[in-house]
């Protein structure tokens, strides 16, 4: 199965590192057409000279403040008052780390301004161009906390929960459209998010960073955590035209990982 991307427009959200990266440098070498977005300009410049262009692709990048919803607001009308958009990656920094009794109010609130509404303006502003094709792709990066809450993540836990409900029922809205909409629930993945994690965990365990990895390892039925490369080819093919019949799923990439149905 050959996939490419030829023609298509592309916008990854959290693209300067990690899984955002991994998935940008998968689209471009399918050959899509990627715009960056985050907010370390100079990652997202280093980035774009790595990807390839062999098949006449133009990359670019734009800065954005995803904590910062008024702001992000106005970049992103700005930004689809100049260009449309074929597919549209989901993806931002998550929130902070903490049990549910440790977070106040505010906390819930600042998580939703980030991880739910700057999705669904995003996706409704990629919509009106997609519709008016009659082509695109919209995929939200959730994780497997949706599924199976991890109690270190409260805020993640409940507002993922909220955006692949929503994601739901756009997809129903949609399809008629020649729009798919998936979510990809994230299992553990060599990432700085990890290892940040990872961190903030062997310190209050009392315990060495690597042992908590080595845990986190070998709860994993692969027996390892996933390389983002992986992350970036599921993608690639929700993006293309091989899975236009593939729509209101939630996908676990995860290597076994998660224990319900």
């Amino acid at each position: 199965m050959n996939i490419t991307l030829l023609g298509k427009n592309a916008l990854v959200g959290g693209s300067s590192k990690g899984i955002g990266e991994a998935i940008t440098k998968q689209l471009a070498a399918s050959g899509a057409n990627v715009t960056l977005m985050a907010r370390n300009e100079e990652k997202m410049k280093a980035i774009i000279s790595l990807l390839p262009s062999d098949q006449g692709q133009k990359h670019q990048y734009l800065v954005v403040d995803f904590s910062n919803f008024e702001t992000y607001k106005s970049t992103m009308r700005s930004f689809f008052n100049q260009h449309s958009i074929d597919i549209l990656v989901n993806n931002t920094q998550g929130p902070a780390a903490g049990g549910a009794l440790e977070k106040k109010v505010e906390d819930y609130q600042q998580a939703f301004d980030l991880l739910f509404k700057s999705v669904v303006y995003t996706t409704a502003l990629a919509v009106e161009n997609m519709q008016k094709k009659g082509w695109g792709r919209i995929i939200n990066v959730a994780s497997i906390s949706v599924k199976e809450p991890l109690n270190y993540l409260a805020l993640s836990n409940s507002i993922r929960a909220a955006v692949v409900t929503w994601a739901k029922s756009l997809a129903f809205d949609v399809a008629k459209d020649g729009i798919t909409v998936n979510n990809v629930l994230t299992g553990y993945f060599d990432t700085d998010r990890i290892a940040q994690l990872n961190s903030k965990k062997a310190e209050k365990l009392g315990i060495s960073a690597s042992e908590v990895k080595a845990n986190m390892e070998a709860q994993v039925p692969m027996k390892r955590i996933g390389d983002p490369k992986e992350y970036g080819f599921l993608v690639a093919f929700l993006a293309s035209e091989q899975a236009a019949y593939i729509t209101g799923i939630n996908i676990p990439i995860d290597g076994g990982l998660l224990k319900s149905l």
